[in-house]
């Protein structure tokens, strides 16, 4: 650890040294706590992250119109416009690869709910569900699934081991809560948490902000973060001692992710792919969500801000946009591709600003819980690695199937309790209807025997326990 000398040696040098300026008020333990948290941080590259944050947020995001062009439609794969062979043989290759545990599952798990205004972590999230499910339970009850089809149809006894990237916020909370739950009936062994890395938020003159006298304003280093992750957490060896061989990455937060979905993996697989996206339309130009297209001929994901409406708002032949990729955080990627990743490319990934309100201690010590953004919290995307990709192919899903994120409190217009509950409400609904039951309330995966010429009242909940009293009935 360092000692005081040396912090505030290093912190002079990087132009911080306000960050120990409540020292004197402070008690023993903290300040050994923050001894310790400086201690963790790189000191040497502190001037340069803030610099860098400072700068990044004064200039303007740089227009990509003249640049950019949609995916090339060899890459593409759809669920909607590939002929039913080829997704048949897709699921069959992925069920396979799951069936020979080489498919493993990785949840991104780090940020806090503060848009949704809870102070736990998002995967604890119960949106009013008739089951009163969390989003936690209802992966995991997706993992027990696809590692059941698999075995039914190959006769094995896979695992997809679940991996979830949290930060220092959600940690100790998904981990006390997944034991409280019994690990939602899934092998302990088989769950691997980790932490990413925590970084400062920085002032817009580029000092480093203080959340308390003796505490320094941490926050995750984006979801990007994980390939440093992946490293500082010898997460790759145990993917490698387990034969995980591909991966499927995605956000905590979209209730209808179809867990390690064969149908994407063996696509991915097929077509020899290192690293593989998952979108679905965009049918608003404005809708605030990134665009899969190339860049100067290299595979990216544009945010909405950094073309120009008119580019945005481009139609092809038949009324569709032209740039219509919608990048839902759903990735595909070997292991392989991961390791040279982590050795070769993570120092060249591109840092996001986000500005944010921070609370902070103004020079008199007080706590000020800001009304406007007041600092900058610099973030690496998990989508920044698809230029370092060889062999690059985007997956079309639809999005009433597979997308509906969480990422607002209840009265939002959208992505809201309601919103995600609805969603999965209305997909039950057309999976029930598909397998041949009759709903009294207008308001898939093997359902048909249990389900096939009955009448249900809704909502309907079926368990495991239902469906035994159906089969015997």
């Amino acid at each position: 650890m360092l000692s005081l000398e040396q912090a505030k040696q290093s912190l002079e040098s990087a132009g911080q040294a306000h960050v120990l300026e409540f020292w004197p008020e402070l008690c023993e333990e903290d300040r050994a706590n923050l001894l310790r948290e400086l201690s963790q941080l790189d000191l040497k590259g502190l001037k340069d992250h803030c610099d860098r944050a400072a700068k990044a947020a004064a200039s303007p995001a740089a227009s990509l119109d003249q640049f950019i062009e949609p995916v090339p439609p060899e890459i593409i794969g759809s669920v909607r416009k590939s002929d039913k062979n080829s997704l048949a043989e897709w699921e069959n290759e992925g069920l396979l690869q799951i069936s020979e545990n080489r498919v493993g599952v990785l949840l991104l798990a780090g940020g806090q709910g503060t848009r949704l205004g809870v102070l736990y972590p998002k995967g604890m999230y119960n949106v009013g569900l008739p089951s009163g499910k969390t989003l936690y339970q209802i992966q995991a009850e997706r993992i027990h699934k696809i590692q059941e089809l698999a075995d039914v149809k190959h006769g094995s006894k896979c695992t997809v081991p679940w991996y979830i990237m949290t930060s220092e916020f959600t940690l100790a909370p998904t981990e006390m809560f997944f034991k409280e739950n019994n690990y939602f009936g899934l092998e302990p062994s088989n769950i691997i948490m980790f932490e990413q890395r925590m970084i400062p938020a920085v002032t817009f003159d580029g000092k480093v902000i203080l959340q308390d006298k003796g505490k320094i304003a941490m926050a995750p280093d984006g979801n990007g973060g994980l390939y440093q992750a992946l490293v500082d957490n010898k997460v790759l060896e145990d993917m490698k001692k387990r034969g995980v061989e591909y991966l499927h990455v995605y956000g905590v937060d979209n209730i209808l992710v179809k867990m390690a979905d064969p149908v994407f993996i063996g696509f991915c697989v097929s077509k020899g792919a290192d690293c593989g996206d998952k979108v679905v339309e965009k049918v608003d130009p404005a809708e605030p969500v990134g665009v899969v297209c190339f860049v100067k001929g290299v595979a990216q994901v544009v945010e909405y801000s950094e073309v120009q409406p008119e580019t945005a708002e481009l139609q092809g032949p038949e009324g569709e946009l032209v740039y219509n990729a919608g990048n839902i955080c759903n990735h595909f990627f070997t292991r392989t591709f991961l390791q040279d990743v982590a050795e070769k490319f993570e120092g060249q990934l591109k840092q996001h600003v986000a500005i944010k309100k921070v609370s902070f201690v103004d020079t008199c010590g007080n706590q000020v819980k800001p009304s406007t953004p007041n600092g900058i919290k610099m973030e690496k995307f998990v989508f920044d690695v698809f230029p370092f990709s060889r062999n690059f192919v985007v997956f079309e899903a639809v999005r009433e199937d597979e997308f509906s994120p969480l990422k607002n409190a209840d009265g939002a217009a959208t992505d809201s309790p309601t919103t995600t509950r609805n969603s999965l409400l209305a997909q039950h609904c057309r999976w029930a209807m598909a397998a041949g039951a009759t709903l009294l309330d207008e308001q898939g995966n093997g359902l048909e025997q249990l389900l096939k010429g009955r009448t249900l009242q809704t909502p309907f909940i079926l368990d495991e326990k239902r469906a035994k009293e159906l089969q015997a009935q």
